[in-house]
């Protein structure tokens, strides 16, 4: 009799473990302003490191008094995805050890004493002296360095930063800083931290203005094109934002899809209110 064919282990897919997964908590993120667990996730013997933010140790925000925190982190990654640029790590919404919250894979960057650093983009933003900035990169302004001393804030002309760019003009990220880009080791750059968006008002604040005005890349506008069609009533994108933001907030997220289609150029600062985050880090 032959050998009984052996059936290869099912493979746990980036979702099902956070969805589904027991999640153990290691400790607690200090620096951040609202309760940030790091934990372990474990699903069918696959374990890996993740993040949890619990709605039940989120600060009121008094200009987002509508939904979550927790739901906009989720309907931030599901735009990436639909956008077909993958920027942001998966991100689900779970109950947990303390409640219902965001559940989002851990993204380990490179080893600093590899030399791969450099490699993955670990240069991302930089302060330098002059008025123009150097080949590479883009001007974003002007910033004091103390004892009455300016140098010019840049930022790497980088097609990873540019598609984030675009997704910060489409998501409305009103919080976009330098600490919020995390370059992996394998080349990669994954973003964090999108509690701040799909505000129906405009709240753009963010380090990525160096492409604004220009006009967008054909990827960006087919992007674009793709999303516009998912965002239509009835269709699964839609009916899965429903869940986690509010009627309006889809509305105006129909808008500047449209409208960065109708420009077809990156958005500009609109002068109302300041345009770039602080503190940048």
């Amino acid at each position: 009799m032959s050998a009984p064919e052996r059936i290869p282990p099912r493979s746990v897919t980036p979702h099902e473990l956070l969805a589904l997964g027991e999640l153990t908590v290691r400790g607690r993120v200090r620096e951040a302003s609202n309760a940030v667990l790091y934990c372990t996730v474990t699903y069918e013997g696959v374990t890996a490191s993740c993040v949890y933010k619990p709605v039940a140790g989120e600060r009121p925000l008094w200009d987002f008094p509508d939904g979550t925190l927790a739901q906009r982190e989720v309907a931030a990654y599901e735009l990436s995805e639909a956008m077909g640029w993958g920027l942001i790590p998966p991100t689900v919404l779970r109950d947990g050890p303390y409640g219902e919250g965001m559940c989002q894979l851990w993204i380990e960057g490179p080893d600093p004493e590899s030399g791969a650093g450099q490699a993955a983009g670990a240069e991302l933003l930089a302060l330098v002296e002059g008025e123009e900035p150097g080949p590479g990169w883009k001007a974003v302004g002007f910033a004091e360095v103390g004892e009455d001393r300016t140098a010019l804030l840049v930022h790497a002309d980088d097609v990873r930063l540019r598609r984030l760019a675009v997704l910060d003009a489409v998501i409305n990220n009103g919080d976009r800083k330098g600490g919020h880009l995390l370059p992996a080791a394998d080349g990669r750059l994954y973003a964090i931290d999108h509690g701040v968006t799909f505000n129906a008002d405009d709240k753009l604040r963010t380090l990525l203005w160096g492409w604004a005005g220009e006009p967008l890349p054909e990827e960006a506008l087919e992007a674009l094109r793709r999303l516009s069609a998912d965002l239509a009533e009835g269709r699964p994108l839609a009916a899965r934002l429903a869940e986690l933001i509010t009627p309006a907030e889809i509305e105006a997220l129909r808008a500047r899809v449209a409208d960065l289609l109708r420009t077809g150029r990156h958005r500009e600062p609109s002068g109302q209110w300041p345009a770039i985050p602080w503190p940048p880090v």
